[in-house]
């Protein structure tokens, strides 16, 4: 009885059951879209021919007891049929689609990939195929809705993060300050991906979204930009102001998230410690929006997207200026701590607020300031919040109209207190 049951699990049974099934389902996958195109099903198989090809493969590899022979061999007499197939198709039918022809190739493939490396890479690659061969059509109108810089811009990512950083290296230019020609790329790269992801998805995801989307993805890329924006867009929104209050709101709250993001990326041990100090701000500011948001006209806003999804934000001057000012902060942090100590610190923070904070927040979360407690150092990324708070207070009062004025003062005004209020109770 055990013998039978060992034999029945055994795993050659277990792995041609896998192979037999996953082949059947590219298989029934493939007469869907052959029953879709008339043309398309004269000139290759049904289900049965892709299982049977699985089956192929499988046997040929297990006969061969660890010598790939006799399934290279099936692989090549298997590749010339297909290829008879394709030129029929060229020459007779006019068609050039070498899909069909690719996924019956990984269909053979099959029982080397589950023997090889695992049922689950067998299941990942049958995944694999069913996507990708059922989102034909998605695919094809996503690519017309994309600009020709689309791709440029994902070859700039690409090589920055990919390339260029893993080359830098990580000796300290000035002794003592922590900053290296990697922290420096690093820096940049990172800020830059949460910006590059933030951009794909208000243009492509969310194209036809009203304000308060704006404001939530915006937040991700500038909250500032995002205030300034939807401050110019509210004088004209006679109606719907408390949904740009609103919307401005959302882009603060996303500041607090886009900077705990930051710290859990270049020092978790600290976030881990003060994280709910910027979930509290979240949920603070994310309060304020609601509110204004339940206060503003039932009817949605039909606003188209904002301006700041057309802007690039892998632009070689932005990176190159977010890398000059980081270098900048990360020196003026240097040698305020060498001579004035914490409390030249503090008062940094607070001037660093008119400027973009995420260089000098950065700086302080990736550098090893080993005389500074954690404590101090989120207090210092709070104080430059703060600060950067009254700033796009400011903008967003004078780029709008005094139909808001009122909101936007008391809704920062209860964003500064309770940032105050936290700074004092907790650190």
């Amino acid at each position: 009885m055990d013998i039978a049951t060992t034999n029945i699990l055994s795993t050659d049974f277990i792995n041609f059951i896998v192979v037999s099934l996953m082949s059947l389902v590219i298989g029934l996958s493939q007469r869907k879209l052959f029953s879709k195109n008339a043309e398309e099903s004269k000139t290759f198989g049904s289900d049965r021919t892709f299982t049977l090809i699985g089956i192929l493969g499988y046997i040929l590899f297990v006969i061969g007891d660890g010598s790939l022979t006799p399934f290279l061999c099936g692989g090549a007499a298997l590749a010339v049929l297909l290829s008879i197939t394709y030129a029929h198709k060229i020459f007779v039918r006019n068609h050039m689609g070498i899909t069909s022809i690719v996924i019956a190739l990984i269909t053979y493939c099959l029982a080397p990939i589950t023997y090889k490396m695992s049922i689950t890479i067998t299941l990942l690659v049958v995944v694999a195929v069913l996507i990708l061969t059922e989102m034909k059509e998605k695919f094809a109108r996503f690519t017309q809705t994309m600009n020709d810089e689309e791709f440029i811009n994902l070859a700039k990512f690409l090589i920055i993060a990919g390339i260029i950083l893993p080359l830098l290296p990580k000796i300290e230019i000035i002794e003592g300050s922590g900053l290296t020609p990697y922290n420096i790329w690093l820096a940049t790269v990172v800020i830059s991906g949460i910006s590059y992801i933030s951009y794909l998805a208000k243009k492509y995801i969310f194209k036809n979204s009203g304000v308060i989307v704006t404001g939530i993805l915006g937040g991700l890329y500038s909250s500032t930009a995002t205030t300034i924006i939807l401050a110019k867009k509210a004088k004209d929104a006679i109606g719907q102001e408390y949904e740009y209050v609103s919307a401005i709101f959302c882009a603060i709250s996303m500041l607090y998230l886009r900077i705990l993001i930051l710290l859990g990326i270049f020092n978790f041990a600290l976030m881990t410690q003060y994280w709910f100090v910027f979930v509290i701000m979240v949920c603070v500011t994310g309060g304020i929006a609601l509110f204004y948001y339940y206060k503003s006209n039932k009817n949605k806003s039909l606003c188209k997207p904002s301006e700041i999804e057309d802007k690039n934000p892998l632009e070689f001057k932005v990176a190159l200026l977010f890398a000059v000012l980081f270098v900048c902060f990360t020196l003026a942090t240097h040698y305020t701590l060498m001579y004035f100590g914490d409390a030249g610190l503090k008062v940094l923070s607070i001037l660093v607020g008119v400027t973009d904070i995420n260089p000098f927040i950065i700086n302080l979360f990736q550098s090893d300031y080993t005389q500074i407690s954690g404590a101090t150092l989120v207090l210092s990324a709070l104080q430059a919040i703060i600060s950067n708070n009254f700033v796009q207070m400011l903008y967003g009062i004078f780029f709008s109209n005094k139909r808001i004025w009122k909101e936007l003062l008391i809704g920062f005004s209860i964003v500064c207190i309770s940032n105050i209020t936290i700074i004092l109770i907790a650190l």
